[in-house]
């Protein structure tokens, strides 16, 4: 029984990578942020949580295909993900 537990230590489970992955997508391009308040003009809305929300689970299926090998197929399937700014 202890060969079993200490078997998947090393090992990463798709899902966690695939989190790992959006965390740095995200952080990157400013997915989940609200927007900065600006003098002037402001062109868009802030969005809403839930198009947030949207957003992120979207761009955490696509991590995990990505990370399954699976993601360069669907890509020309899905919609681009637009970064809130």
């Amino acid at each position: 029984m202890d060969a079993l537990s200490c078997a998947g230590l090393g090992a990463r489970r798709n899902e966690d990578i695939a989190l790992d992955l959006l965390k740095f997508v995200a952080a990157t391009v400013g997915v989940g942020r609200p927007a900065a308040p600006s003098t002037g003009f402001s062109g868009a809305s802030t969005p809403k949580p839930e198009e947030h929300i949207c957003q992120l689970l979207s761009l955490y299926s696509r991590c995990l295909k990505a990370v399954e090998g699976h993601g360069e197929e669907q890509a020309a399937e899905e919609p681009e993900i637009e970064a809130a700014q």
